[in-house]
């Protein structure tokens, strides 16, 4: 392929515009958005997008899972060089997470025509379907699917947590595709992101070259007691369920900061019944979401988190259900591709610092199956899925720009000679 030097950069203003155009759909008062996975909210988002692809004269497709792609023809016909991200949110989200990433694709593919470059390579700018996993377990769900980790018919039977499933809700907002999941292969896949956390901005870095993912766990832990009277009820003859999970959510706050290094532990959904202030809890349904870069602490820490909710459970006299909801391995990305981020950062003069992946992505799907890697760009006060999430425009347009040297360099530019 021929690569020759090009100097050209996105237009900054325009990409922010398109954000802030797309934040509309589904904006929430004082900020933010609320854009839930195959919601009508989600499906007048996805036919934003669209109408930007059509605009730009790229083959748009959707698959049986609801991902779209968008696709610009290369000078051969072989796997395209693929970018984007998600434009799902959870129900307090802000602009920037994930749909940095597929603006940013329309965006170089706009800057590419503007230009009259022709690339050797195929280049497809996606769209993943329910990346945030906030309304149907597991996260990252189009793209797993679409990389075969996830099995199509299970996923469709997946039901959210207003009690439809995933296959009705895209049949209801006209995204259940007909195009055969992971029919077009991916040559490579780089996903621009917000960090969605502190790191940069604190240590005053412009760019993350992302090494890697790491591994998460999604358990849902469901305790069955007795409701009594909060009055005339002894504390030693309770059968407590929700005491059961303010305790397992002390535990596995304890043991993050005991093992300390990347091991992190969060509840992030706790729903008691009746739900009344003067009734004992007969149930109480509440997640545990563990992350760790080495899956072995993982492993160990989710061990420790189901024998202490056991021995929890045989103490108070409760029945315990548990659930897995998703579980990744950690995901290291190509070693070439974060050099290339590296020196594209360096190249056009901003600094850059390697480092891991706290939250899931699209990209980590990607990763056993073609190089692929992460640009990060910096969160204020590393602020995410929060309405006050924010990226300031010289940011989105440092990494639109490593991005666009990216897609240069992966997808080549067709010799004129």
């Amino acid at each position: 392929m021929s690569t020759p030097q090009i100097h050209l950069s996105v237009q900054g203003s325009r990409l922010c515009e398109r954000i802030q155009a797309l934040a509309q759909v589904g904006a929430l008062k004082g900020g933010g958005v609320c854009r839930l996975a195959l919601t009508p909210a989600d499906k007048a988002g996805r036919d934003l997008v669209i109408s930007w692809m059509t605009e730009l004269g790229l083959s748009v497709s959707v698959d049986r899972i609801g991902n779209i792609m968008g696709l610009r023809a290369g000078h051969v016909d072989a796997p395209p060089v693929f970018i984007g991200s998600h434009i799902d949110t959870v129900a307090t989200g802000g602009a920037y997470d994930g749909n940095l990433g597929v603006l940013a694709g329309l965006e170089v593919l706009q800057c590419l025509a503007e230009a009259g470059i022709e690339t050797e390579l195929p280049i497809a700018v996606a769209i993943f379907t329910n990346e945030e996993g906030a309304r149907f377990a597991p996260d990252m769900m189009g793209s797993g699917v679409h990389q075969g980790s996830l099995d199509l018919e299970e996923m469709l039977a997946v039901e959210g947590i207003d009690g439809t499933t995933v296959g009705a809700d895209l049949e209801a907002i006209g995204y259940a595709g007909e195009s055969p999941c992971g029919s077009q292969r991916a040559s490579a896949f780089i996903e621009l992101h917000v960090e969605q956390g502190p790191l940069l901005e604190e240590e005053g870095f412009m760019i993350g070259a992302v090494e890697g993912v790491q591994g998460i766990s999604w358990t849902e832990f469901l305790w069955s007691g007795v409701s009594n009277h909060a009055g005339t009820t002894p504390m030693r003859l309770r059968h407590d369920a929700g005491y059961a999970a303010a305790d397992l959510a002390c535990f596995v706050r304890d043991l993050a900061l005991d093992h300390g290094g990347d091991q992190v532990a969060t509840v992030g959904s706790v729903q008691l019944q009746p739900n009344l202030v003067n009734v004992i809890a007969n149930q109480a349904r509440m997640t545990v979401d563990l992350r760790n870069t080495d899956d072995q602490v993982l492993k160990r820490v989710e061990r420790q988190t189901l024998e202490y909710a056991k021995s929890l459970a045989d103490h108070e006299g409760l029945e315990l259900e548990t659930r897995i909801l998703a579980r990744f391995a950690p995901v290291a990305f190509s070693q070439r591709l974060i050099g290339l981020v590296e020196k594209h950062a360096t190249d056009l003069g901003h600094s850059v610092r390697r480092m891991p992946s706290g939250a899931g992505h699209d990209a980590q799907m990607f990763a056993p199956n073609c190089p692929s890697t992460m640009i990060f760009v910096p969160s204020k006060g590393g602020i995410s899925h929060n309405i006050h999430e924010y990226t300031a425009p010289e940011e989105i347009q440092a990494g639109g720009d490593v991005l666009l040297r990216m897609v240069l360099a992966l997808a080549g530019v067709r010799s004129t000679g």
